[in-house]
């Protein structure tokens, strides 16, 4: 699946279209793993009752890990990028229970972009049945 971003750093929540594809593959019980291609996004199962979470994600990284300071700046300026999308990794895996996913009423999953805005953002998911 693709999405475009319109943040330099935002959590976009994919938990929707993953569902979609969840139904589509009629498995019952099993794994979708949900994996950002590119060094410079994520995937992330945060809280999404309120954009207050997805916010205070984004600013802790910031704080943690500035922009421009970084040895990498000298080559594409994005050292802080590349940083951020390795702490919180580039998949999840989400049991399927009964051919939904298996996250509880507060999680949510969502795409982070550490370097946007881009277009076509490509999200693998890989469905695995028991």
């Amino acid at each position: 699946m693709q999405i475009n971003t319109n943040k330099h750093n935002g959590l976009y929540d994919i938990t929707n279209e993953i569902s979609q594809i969840v139904q589509k593959s009629k498995v019952k019980t099993g794994v979708a793993n949900v994996y950002a291609q590119g060094a410079t996004a994520a995937i992330m199962i945060q809280e999404n009752w309120d954009e207050s979470v997805q916010n205070d994600v984004v600013t802790l990284l910031n704080k943690l890990i500035p922009a421009g300071v970084w040895e990498h700046d000298a080559q594409d300026n994005n050292g802080d990028s590349h940083l951020k999308a390795g702490i919180v990794g580039a998949s999840e895996s989400i049991p399927i229970i009964n051919g939904q996913l298996g996250l509880s009423t507060w999680q949510n999953i969502f795409f982070c972009e550490f370097d946007g805005p881009r277009s076509n953002r490509n999200i693998v998911v890989t469905i695995i049945a028991n």
